[in-house]
């Protein structure tokens, strides 16, 4: 029998025990149905959105950026705010602060990311000392239209010291101030470096003077969810990198046919050319090496000539401007490097059919940077406008500032 009643008692005593763990679980249940008084008696829970308030509210779609996010309890104290981006399928956590009076939550970044959903989890106390809990979602506001920015030179590239930054957002730009804040380019030793907007699509980097060889350039573009246009924003949220190599540039003089390079300030070789003939002279001025193509074709009407030339193999060409204008091997005209000019405004040196690294145009290609800086004198055309190509070194310093967005 003893062995019996002891049985008994054990099992009278489990279901107590089970009822009063189900019963602690519920007051603290996260849904936000039950609360406890601060001495644990139970209470009349209010509801959980009586004593929390949450801004946005609860379930709310296409949340536009501008709306603030806020969590307030008009009586007691908040003990504890947890929020969370799901964007892009990536979880991030919202940092954020509960204010001195221990009423308010406000994340530290005012601004709402778009096509995303928030999830706010809430613990508080109510006047009475009272838990009381609440989740919340919300969705933000997903545009029809986007922009990017196509940046030069490439990521991880070596360039030339009179590389400039720039950016191209292939759709116009209404607030330009707004984007060009969204962008950072920074320098490894650090120099000045400030904006240029070319037009309502284009936006260019540089400092004052050429960069130092052995600079490492970081362009930052914090344009993901950025007002560039009404109802268009932005999608990228990406860093580019690029190091400057050696110091090289080139002068062509297209009245005495030469063109002379110089490495670090030190004379390498004087070339002979041939410019733009008298009818297509070339540009003057400042250009840098855009692109570099070991072999292509150059036909005269994609650049606003009639049918003169289209040649499938131009060789060692080096791209200086967006209207056409390169520096490249030239095997059809073999005697005027050094003579005459008789080009349609490209630069030419003497080469071979096929390209050769012998020839005064492979030494030149091989030894060149995207970057590198070739300036033409000499020449009766106009200097080369700003924004053909990468022209802006032909600008002030003064002149380069004034193109800032940001006053």
């Amino acid at each position: 029998m003893r062995h019996v009643q002891g049985r008994a008692r054990r099992t009278g005593v489990a279901p107590a025990a089970v009822l009063t763990w189900a019963a602690l679980l519920a007051g603290c249940s996260f849904g936000g149905s039950g609360t406890l008084g601060s001495d644990g008696a139970p209470g009349k829970p209010p509801a959980p959105e009586d004593v929390i308030h949450v801004t946005p509210d609860d379930d709310s779609k296409a949340v536009r950026p501008g709306r603030p996010l806020r969590v307030e309890v008009p009586d007691g104290r908040l003990r504890k705010v947890t929020v969370v981006r799901s964007q892009d399928a990536q979880e991030s956590p919202v940092p954020g602060h509960i204010g001195a009076d221990g009423r308010t939550w406000r994340p530290d970044e005012d601004r709402l990311a778009l096509a995303a959903t928030y999830t706010v989890d809430v613990v508080a106390l109510d006047s009475d000392g009272r838990r009381s809990a609440r989740h919340t979602t919300f969705t933000t506001f997903v545009p029809d239209q986007r922009f990017i920015g196509y940046v030069t030179p490439e990521n991880r590239a070596v360039v030339g010291t009179g590389m400039i930054v720039s950016i191209d957002f292939g759709r116009r730009i209404a607030d330009r101030a707004a984007v060009e804040r969204a962008v950072r380019v920074s320098a490894r030793p650090p120099v000045e470096i400030r904006p240029h907007w070319f037009g309502a699509g284009r936006l260019d980097f540089r400092p004052e003077r050429y960069w130092k060889p052995g600079t490492e350039v970081t362009v930052d573009l914090n344009l993901r969810d950025v007002q560039g246009a009404p109802g268009v924003y932005g999608l990228q949220d990406k860093t580019f990198a690029f190091t400057v190599g050696r110091s090289q540039t080139s002068l062509v003089d297209a009245a005495t046919h030469t063109m002379q390079v110089r490495r670090d300030g030190q004379l390498l070789a004087t070339v002979p050319i041939t410019a733009g003939a008298p009818r297509n002279p070339t540009y003057n001025g400042k250009m840098v090496v855009m692109d570099m193509r070991d072999v292509t074709r150059m036909n005269g009407r994609t650049v606003g000539f009639g049918g003169e030339y289209d040649i499938p193999d131009v060789p060692h060409a080096l791209k200086l401007t967006d209207s056409g204008t390169f520096v490249h091997g030239n095997y059809w005209s073999p005697d005027a490097p050094g003579r005459i000019n008789v080009s349609h405004g490209c630069v030419g040196l003497r080469d071979v059919k096929g390209g050769s690294p012998a020839t005064p145009a492979g030494w030149f290609f091989d030894r060149s940077l995207v970057g590198d800086v070739i300036e033409v004198v000499g020449s009766t055309q106009k200097t080369v406008a700003p924004d053909n190509g990468l022209g802006g070194w032909n600008m002030t310093w003064k002149e380069w500032k004034a193109g800032s967005a940001v006053k």
